[in-house]
């Protein structure tokens, strides 16, 4: 009964605590930036530093648009952010440079937009090897909490920007298979990698970059590939990014003088941003000097063991303070605010987008950036009878722009050599990629290019002319190679050669330097057990008749 009457006491006190919950005033530990006030509400820190420093991780975030790169950006400039940490049984806030595993809880915390979430985690009931186990399981969205209450309190951002900045994250994450998932910006050379969607099937198309140096690019859709069919379509990368971005141009010039506007705006706000969180850090070591002087002008100097102690703290604080306020000074010696000349040139770049846009210094992670900041996506169709490629751009905002271009040829407007198809076909329905590509080399066959055979341009031939395959070699275990051969009759290669050679054994070959076909009940017969059993008695192959080697020699040698 005592037992039963603690569980029972326990669920009244779980299911008060989840009640006090959805009113939003059950107390529960509070990120950094958040305290509870004397009414028991969640108001923002009021530490000035501590604001404006979760302020900084949101507002990069908004610009940047990538967890890992926002990360980069506070360990490469040194910004430290506060963290909560249990010190001496208490939790203090220590600042600190940012890990990633603290920036991706600060961006993805529904509490900073202004969102009391109780809940996330249940326990879990298994079975397991005749006993039950319990586990805990985090709730992945925080809609999906127990207690979701919007609006609960002032957040550093409103619930729209926290829900397009999940969305963000997700379509980052490239672990997730996930028919959204587009990556972030970086430095390949495809320009539209993750916004081109096939308007046959909805598939997106993936990139695949080939080239000595991995530079070519290629668009291809899959189709039903996977499932034993062909590919939607697929075409090289280049032409279609070139005349792409002529598009692109064509529309956003015309707002390339806003755009300096903002790239001058964006130029001050950054070293302002840096140097007011400089600034805010100088301002409470300041105050911690303070306190710290203070705390030793209060002690009796003739306790030595403690003055000297609160002595040493002082001292710290003031080297901090200065090392500080010398690397604030530094900032404004190495970047100097922009002066109006400067401001005139990048004004000026506003007429001529196009040359900052192929302008060597400017990054393809750039070009990316502001492709995905303008395009939702891009739905691509072909017209086989006139190979010609249409492209509707979904443009943020709804509107919808079309373009049509022909389809870049390809291998340089030169088709597969016709006796390579027929090897393909020949062999695709016994073989995979791989051991195709294998035989063409070894014929001294090239791709239309003259590039060597690999499985995956074999796999795109297929695709290209309908020829059903196998991406590995089906097994077939009557139908042995010539080392499966060997292997079986635990003999060597030069065995199983000689019985074929002497016609003791049958095989065949698709084409020359295909695999050789044997067949396992031939190995079987009769004929071939004897001769394997005497060559394991003798040592020697016997394959018709007496073996000549036994027989006295007529004449002695002199």
């Amino acid at each position: 009964m005592s037992v039963i009457e603690l569980k029972t006491l326990r669920l009244r006190m779980v299911a008060g605590m989840e009640e006090k919950a959805k009113r939003g005033e059950y107390k529960k530990q509070l990120s950094c930036g958040y305290v509870w006030n004397n009414e028991g509400k969640i108001v923002k820190d009021p530490d000035e530093r501590v604001r404006k420093a979760i302020e900084l991780v949101l507002t990069k975030f908004t610009s940047i648009e990538s967890m890992r790169q926002t990360f980069l950006w506070f360990h490469n400039q040194q910004i430290e952010i506060p963290v909560t940490k249990d010190i001496g049984g208490s939790k203090q806030i220590v600042w600190q440079v940012p890990t990633p595993s603290h920036i991706k809880g600060i961006l993805q915390n529904p509490l900073y937009a202004g969102v009391y979430v109780w809940g996330r985690n249940s326990t879990k009931l298994d079975y397991v090897d005749g006993r039950v186990v319990k586990r805990k399981v985090k709730t992945q969205r925080a809609s999906d909490a127990k207690v979701f209450i919007p609006d609960h309190h002032e957040g550093y951002i409103d619930l729209d920007t926290y829900t397009e900045n999940q969305q963000k994250i997700r379509k980052n994450c490239l672990n997730l298979k996930d028919d959204e998932v587009m990556g972030a910006p970086r430095e390949g050379q495809s320009l539209l990698g993750g916004l081109l969607r096939c308007g046959r099937c909805g598939r997106k198309l993936y990139v695949y970059y080939s080239g000595k140096r991995g530079t070519a690019v290629r668009y291809i859709c899959r189709g039903d590939y996977e499932s034993g069919g062909s590919y939607c379509l697929a075409f090289g990368g280049r032409t279609v990014d070139k005349e792409f971005s002529k598009e692109l141009l064509r529309i956003l010039s015309s707002y390339g003088f806003e755009a300096s506007l903002e790239a001058v705006k964006q130029a001050s706000l950054e070293e302002e941003e840096k140097l007011q969180v400089i600034g805010s850090k100088i301002q409470h070591l300041e105050y911690e000097c303070l306190r710290a002087f203070e705390q030793y002008n209060e002690v009796d100097p003739r306790n030595r063991m403690v003055a000297g102690e609160l002595e040493r703290r002082w001292n710290e604080k003031l080297e901090e303070l200065e090392q500080t306020k010398k690397e604030l000074a530094d900032i404004a010696k190495d970047k100097p605010p922009l002066t109006e000349e400067q401001k005139q040139d990048i004004l000026a770049l506003g007429d001529r987008f196009s040359e900052v846009w192929e302008s060597c210094h400017c990054p393809n992670s750039l070009r990316k950036t502001i492709i995905r900041t303008v395009i939702t996506e891009v739905i691509v169709t072909l017209d086989e009878s006139e190979a010609m490629l249409t492209f509707v751009i979904h443009w943020k905002g709804g509107c919808h722009t079309e373009f049509e271009m022909p389809k870049p040829p390809s291998g340089i407007g030169q088709k597969t050599d016709e006796e390579d198809l027929e090897i393909i076909r020949k062999m695709a329905p016994c073989y995979g990629d791989a051991d195709i590509a294998r035989v063409l080399n070894k014929l001294g066959r090239r791709t239309a290019t003259g590039k060597r055979w690999t499985e995956l341009r074999v796999r795109t031939i297929r695709g290209k002319y309908d020829i059903a395959g196998h991406i590995l070699t089906p097994r077939n275990p009557e139908i042995l190679t010539l080392g499966e051969a060997a292997k079986y009759l635990n003999v060597s290669r030069t065995t199983i050669k000689r019985l074929v050679r002497e016609g003791v054994a049958e095989n065949s070959q698709v084409v020359p330097w295909a695999p050789w076909e044997i067949k396992k009940s031939d190995l079987d017969s009769e004929k071939i057990t004897e001769i394997i059993n005497r060559l394991r008695e003798t040592g020697k192959l016997v394959l018709s008749g007496v073996d000549a080697e036994n027989q006295p020699f007529l004449f002695e040698e002199l």
